[in-house]
């Protein structure tokens, strides 16, 4: 039997790709992390194929036509999207695929046969989010606002009932980071995590 998908998400900026990165790095033999393709320019020190794979606006829409997501999403004006490839590539291995994914994603995944385990990841405020971004230096401020816009659809859509099976409020990294091995691990049972309240 083929282990269920580890699905993470989270507003940008809330350290996902921090926690999924150390989990690869603690058990490199028991997770793989799904490539997603991208239709956003690299990032200093991203790599393609590694980070993600970086495609033009056309042939994002092409692989759309040719049915070969099982998820995708635009955000911030690029696309982004899992191919069932990248998912075979990781499940062949006979590691658990993680994948990171935006909330259109989750809402998408969540209509499959794939019965993902779905975690979500939260800052501890609204500020500390706002600083977090801020302190990345890598958006212009009409950018950093539209994060900030998502991150509160984001926060809305884990609050409906059923939406998550995890939540995880980053506010100690080390302390989320346990909380996730536990998780990917099938340490603990499906718990329904509410929502903390978080400020504006």
């Amino acid at each position: 039997m083929t282990i269920p998908p580890l699905v993470v998400f989270g507003p940008s900026g809330v350290g996902k790709g921090t926690l999924i990165n150390r989990l690869i790095k603690e058990f490199p033999n028991s997770f793989g992390f799904s490539v997603s393709h991208t239709t956003r320019a690299p990032r200093p020190g991203e790599i393609d194929g590694k980070a993600y794979h970086f495609t033009t606006t056309d042939n994002f829409k092409k692989l759309i036509s040719e049915a070969a997501f099982i998820e995708h999403a635009q955000f911030s004006g690029n696309f982004y999207g899992t191919t069932i490839q990248a998912v075979q590539d990781v499940a062949a291995t006979g590691k658990r695929c993680i994948l990171d994914i935006e909330v259109q994603g989750v809402q998408q995944i969540k209509q499959t046969p794939l019965h993902a385990t779905v975690v979500f990841v939260s800052p501890p405020s609204m500020t500390v989010l706002n600083k977090r971004l801020r302190g990345r230096a890598t958006d212009s401020e009409d950018a950093i606002q539209r994060r900030l816009a998502i991150a509160r659809r984001e926060i809305d859509y884990a609050r409906e009932p059923g939406s998550v099976d995890y939540v995880i409020v980053n506010d100690d990294l080390d302390a989320a980071y346990q909380l996730l091995k536990r998780i990917a691990n099938a340490e603990l049972d499906v718990s329904g995590d509410r929502m903390p309240p978080l400020d504006d």
